[in-house]
């Protein structure tokens, strides 16, 4: 169970380029939960902070980093950057 924090006055960007298909998912997904992206993603930041990837995280949290890396690689290989 993640802990919802107050939220801060001061607040920063995220900005990212993601494939057509993934940008829309994250919306589609966040508006299907009745959400907006950056709720979505605090809340994400939350629970990431509460399960930390090194102490074991999420049960699928291993092979969500390994495809990131997987990606990360394709793009530095393209030179489209990381992110």
């Amino acid at each position: 169970m993640c802990t919802v924090r107050a939220m801060p006055e001061e607040r920063r960007a995220i900005h990212a380029y993601l494939t057509a298909e993934s940008h829309e998912i994250w919306h589609s997904v966040a508006e299907e939960a009745g959400v907006s992206l950056s709720g979505f993603l605090e809340a994400l930041a939350a629970d990431m902070g509460a399960n930390p990837p090194d102490e074991g995280g999420h049960p699928r949290w291993n092979e969500v980093v390994k495809a990131a890396r997987k990606i990360d690689a394709q793009r530095r290989r393209r030179g489209g950057g990381g992110g």
